[in-house]
This record gives structure tokens, C-alpha cells and sequence, in this order.
């Protein structure tokens, strides 16, 4: 019998989906070179399974039919964000939230930004 196609992202999968977020529509092509560019420097054909696989998982869709190709997201980093962070909250924390803050503050000191940021959102949370 065979494996059920993952919905969840690999990590190259997330790398292709962090130029479209940053860049908009993109040609394979272009999401090479970016890629090039960040340190990430994989063959073309790789490059057009890894879209070929957000395709079919349903993250991004390709945008025109005459060459080159044009794909975009259908996916906000957002949206993409919160479930990867929901599912963490899940499978390594049991679902306990708070487990997850104290995980993150005990590693290293909050900035003074960092600390106006949650203090913000504890603020409009308590409304």
C-alpha cells in the first residue's frame, strides 16, 4: 500500500515558499536564483519538482499557461506560520502553550522591542 502524500512541508519545500512570500509570482527560474542567492544553489529540474510538489499539495498554483511558466502562492506566510507553530504546540509540547513561552524566554533574554511586542499582545488578549 502506499504512503499518504504529506500535506506538511520539508524544509527545501519552505525555502521555495520564503521567495514567494518575499517576491510575488515567480518563474522556476527566478526561485533558482534566489535561492542561488540565499546559499541554496540546486539544480534546475529539482527546483521544478520541489513547485511541481506545492502544486499538488495545494500551496502554490501556477498562473499562466503559455512558457515560462508563472506560479504564485496560495498560501500567506501567516496562515503557512500559525500551523506550523500550532503543530509544534502539539507534538512537542503536548498542546501546553505556556510550555512553549518558557522553552522560548529560558534560552535567552527578550529584547526590549521583543518585550514591548508581548506585552502588546498580552494587553489587547486581556480585552
Amino acid at each position: 500500500m502506499a504512503r499518504p502524500k504529506a500535506k506538511e512541508l520539508t524544509e527545501r519545500e519552505l525555502e521555495v515558499m520564503h521567495v514567494f512570500w518575499a517576491d510575488g509570482e515567480q518563474t522556476v527560474t527566478q526561485i533558482r536564483d534566489a535561492l542561488a542567492t540565499n546559499g541554496r544553489d540546486l539544480a534546475y529540474t529539482t527546483v521544478a519538482t520541489l513547485v511541481r510538489i506545492l502544486c499538488e499539495k495545494g500551496f502554490v498554483k501556477q498562473a499562466n499557461t503559455e512558457r515560462p511558466f508563472q506560479y504564485h502562492s496560495l498560501r500567506s506566510f501567516e496562515d503557512v506560520s500559525g500551523n506550523l507553530v500550532s503543530d509544534l504546540v502539539q507534538k512537542v509540547f503536548g498542546g501546553s502553550r505556556d510550555q512553549l513561552l518558557v522553552q522560548l524566554m529560558g534560552r535567552s533574554k527578550l529584547t526590549a522591542t521583543e518585550r514591548a511586542t508581548l506585552e502588546q499582545i498580552l494587553r489587547e488578549q486581556s480585552q
